[in-house]
């Protein structure tokens, strides 16, 4: 359940946890018509980034020529914390990473593991994220809900919505 003191005092701290609970994502590239993709994310709390491992070959790696904005979507497993996260993200070719982030699952993707050379990687430092976290509570919701049906100027209070600032935008 999404904590919603920590969204008030340590929101940056909350989306680095979210981000460690959840495994995956869906990343986009601006200004491109391509969908939003499903990706595994790996966390770098110390760096405040994200790295993917993929296939030169999709559209998203194509995409980057050097370095683009990003944006990444992750819902908790509880459905009641939600993140859009923008920065910058660039092909990020770094074997001792690889090695740190592989796993048995990158494995099933890649034919003939870590020396596939289709392998690459993308890094997004985390510039800004949108976050909305609610209680998830449902004897709350109805309530907040059926007050504000009696009381027209009530908004219902089910959760916070903050903007995180990481780093300032290059």
């Amino acid at each position: 359940m999404a904590n919603l003191d920590k969204t008030r005092t340590d929101p940056a701290g909350q989306v680095l946890d979210e981000l460690e609970d959840v495994r995956a994502g869906m990343l986009g590239i601006q200004g491109t018509d391509q969908h939003m993709q499903p990706m595994t994310h790996f966390v770098d709390r110390r760096e405040g980034c994200l790295y993917f491992i993929t296939s030169r070959e999709t559209d998203l790696a194509k995409s980057i020529v050097h370095s683009a904005t990003a944006h990444y979507c992750l819902v908790s497993n509880d459905h009641d914390y939600h993140a859009c996260m923008s920065g910058e993200i660039s092909i990020f070719n770094d074997r001792e990473k690889l090695e740190e982030l592989w796993s048995p699952m990158m494995a099933a993707w890649f034919e003939g593991g870590q020396d596939n050379p289709n392998i690459t990687m993308l890094k997004m430092s985390l510039n800004e994220a949108s976050v909305w976290a609610s209680t998830r509570n449902a004897l709350r919701f109805g309530f907040e809900i059926v007050r504000s049906n009696v009381n027209e100027a009530h908004t219902p209070d089910i959760g916070e919505h903050t903007i995180v600032k990481f780093r300032e935008a290059s």
